[in-house]
């Protein structure tokens, strides 16, 4: 049966398709003789005389012309359908139609014909609607895998892995049929699980069952790996981590039980070697994050034809910015970056469409001049600041590096996004920056105060003069003659990024482990690369339309449920095929210095504000006013040119303790997230 697919599917279209044809119009003839032999009937005239032979060629004319009409030969039929065998039914309907009406005639205008009547015509239809749609089921029935090399399997054969798919009916029963296909074949889907609500529970789809609907997955995946042994794989839906609340819980689920996650992302071709695309599962759906689909046009709006830089733009969330705002319509894009490797690796990922409108320069940000000419000349409509240092024990050897790059390096742009009257300036922010117990935390709270004191200094135009008299003032004072917005986003660990713990445990794994781990008790916030640059850039959109009282420095993303980076460790493992402790050992270091166990989003002195954007939240707190800051850097300067780190901390320890005694003599009760909803 196999060798008589591949000879079939070997003939060139054009030829299988008269093959087909002659086919047709063969079975047309023997649906006629078929019909009077099964009537018994006994024609008046000799049906290989003139006239006899004159009536079949007729017969085959009228035949082809009305299967042609009725789209017989314009359907792939390893693909056919109900639709495309209501077509053989409208063709065999119209023959017969037109030779009952023909018959009549010629018996009213020429002569009777004995032998034919009413009972003859039905019998033909039958005949022919069977025997011409025959074949073609038989083809289809070979093709989807029905045949006997899939229904009697040989004992050496390779045994087939066991699944259950979750997703739409529509996706299942494209699935059951291409698994079936796959030859060797790989899995066999055993259950369904739907996603829509009302589907029919206890029904099949090409004889298999569907088992559970929404909203009742977890549950029933639960007992499902309990109960069973034998159940290998577990494939999801295309875009089932949108249409799914519980996507991440099921992931969760069965990957703590061993089994292998996939999602379904299209066809690799149409054809006998058609075969499904099933995309590897990755670390992102541990995270304990329901899904919420991204405003696109809110964000496509505001980016659309917008000059964009972004800092750091070869870093991990950088590199994403870059290529959202090209593929969100930017104008053009500008990278500022000083690693020369970096940016080779973010012009490689970028599509040739969108190639022409990136531009990259290698600078550092605390490189006022040439920072100065490349903002002057490109004239960015909303400048990302990216750029920095953020590996937490690294930076405890290294304070100097991190004070210039995430302090200075962010005063630096700041003042020169003021000057050269950038309409936005957004400073990528980090949960380190709340209680700050690290050179990273210390330097990004400051990075942040730089920024919250130029957005109050935008929105309280009276607060400027006194500041502008010193070296600093002239870069405050072009801050409100541009009217530059100065916004800050701050959010926790993203996650698959350049050192975080995801490429540091998969390192690990593949040299045989330990997976090092310095407290089995921490935990972390973690987000997706894209989902955290989308939330950026609407951040970056609601800011642009806020003023006054409505105004915020600093947006705080929703970073979701804190995660044991003992889970992450565990699940990685065994997405590795391997089982942790056992195969790939776990070993406990101690915290490092500068490390929390679990970090916080906001301080005790912020007040978090629920805003009608999803997953986005604003935060008042009392800023410091820009003399206070002025006042500092000189202190700062001088502890680094002494290379005094624990001056230095001072200074930077000072400001955020002068903001927190701000924040205690202050009237309003700051709410958590959690309070709020």
């Amino acid at each position: 049966m196999t060798a008589y697919v591949e000879a079939v599917s070997g003939i060139r279209p054009k030829m299988r398709r008269a093959i087909i044809m002659v086919q047709d119009l063969v079975m047309v003839l023997v649906s006629v003789a078929l019909s009077l032999t099964l009537s018994q009937s006994r024609l008046s005239f000799d049906a290989f005389s003139t006239g006899g032979l004159a009536c079949w060629a007729v017969i085959v004319l009228v035949a082809h012309l009305l299967f042609r009409a009725s789209g017989l030969y314009n359907t792939v039929w390893r693909f056919a359908s109900t639709p495309d065998f209501f077509n053989i039914l409208k063709g065999c309907g119209s023959l017969t139609v037109v030779l009952y009406l023909a018959s009549l005639g010629f018996r009213f205008f020429f002569q009777p014909v004995a032998g034919l009547n009413e009972r003859q015509f039905i019998v033909f239809f039958l005949v022919s609607f069977t025997i011409i749609s025959a074949p073609r089921l038989y083809y289809r029935f070979l093709r989807d895998g029905a045949s006997w090399r899939i229904l009697r399997r040989a004992p050496g054969d390779v045994p087939v892995k066991q699944a259950l798919f979750i997703g739409r009916l529509s996706e299942a029963d494209v699935i059951v049929r291409f698994t079936r296909t796959a030859a060797p074949a790989e899995y066999a889907i055993a259950g369904i699980m739907a996603t829509e609500s009302d589907a029919p529970l206890g029904t099949r789809i090409q004889g298999v069952p569907v088992v559970a609907l929404r909203p009742r997955l977890v549950e029933v995946l639960e007992d499902y790996v309990k109960g069973t042994e034998n159940f290998d794989l577990l494939i999801f839906g295309n875009g089932a981590e949108r249409d799914i609340e519980d996507y991440a819980e099921l992931v969760r689920v069965a990957r703590h039980s061993g089994i292998a996650v996939v999602q379904f992302s299209g066809l690799s071709e149409l054809g006998q070697g058609g075969r499904l695309v099933l995309d590897t599962v990755e670390m992102e759906t541990i995270m304990r994050r329901s899904a919420v689909a991204t405003d696109t046009t809110r964000i496509g709006a505001f980016v659309a034809g917008k000059r964009v830089m972004v800092t750091g733009g070869a870093g991990s969330i950088g590199r994403v910015l870059v290529k959202r705002a090209l593929e969100l319509g930017a104008e053009s894009v500008l990278v500022a970056d000083n690693s020369e490797f970096g940016i080779f690796q973010l012009d490689q990922l970028i599509d040739d469409e969108h190639r022409d409108r990136l531009t990259s320069r290698i600078v550092d940000v605390t490189d006022r001049p040439h920072m100065m000419r490349l903002v002057s000349e490109f004239k960015p409509a909303i400048l990302f600041h990216a750029a920095a240092l953020k590996h937490v024990p690294l930076l405890e050897e290294n304070w100097e590096a991190a004070i210039e790059t995430n302090v200075f390096g962010t005063l630096a742009c700041a003042e020169i996004a003021a000057e050269c009257g950038v309409p936005q300036f957004l400073l990528i922010s980090s949960d380190k920056a709340v209680a700050p117990t690290s050179v990273l935390g210390v330097t990004k709270r400051a990075a942040e105060q730089i920024v919250s004191s130029l957005h109050e200094a935008h929105a309280a135009p009276s607060s400027l003069h006194a500041a502008a008299a010193n070296g600093h003032g002239a870069g405050l004072s072009s801050a409100h003659r541009s009217g530059t917005k100065f916004v800050a986003v701050r959010f926790g660990n993203v996650f698959g990024s350049n050192g975080s713990v995801a490429t540091i445990f998969q390192a690990q794994i593949e040299a045989g482990g330990p997976v090092t781990i310095t407290d089995r008790r921490m935990t972390r916030y973690f987000m997706t690369v894209a989902e955290a640059v989308d939330l950026v850039i609407m951040s970056a959109a609601d800011a642009e339309q806020r003023q006054g009282e409505d105004d915020y420095a600093i947006y705080m993303l929703d970073m979701g449920k804190p995660v044991p980076i003992l889970e992450v460790a565990e699940t990685m493992i065994r997405m590795a095929g391997k089982s942790p402790y056992t195969d790939i050992p776990i070993r406990f270091t101690g915290i490092r210095p500068g490390e929390k166990l679990h970090e916080t989003l906001h301080g005790e002195n912020e007040e978090v504000v629920k805003l009608d954007i999803a997953k986005i939240f604003g935060l008042r707190s009392d800023v410091l006013q820009w003399s206070r800051i002025e006042a500092a850097l000189p202190a700062l300067v001088a502890a680094m040119h002494d290379r005094d780190k624990a001056a230095a901390l001072a200074v930077l320890g000072g400001l955020y303790q002068a903001e927190a005694d701000l924040g205690a003599h202050g009237q309003a009760v700051p709410k958590t997230a959690a309070q709020i909803g």
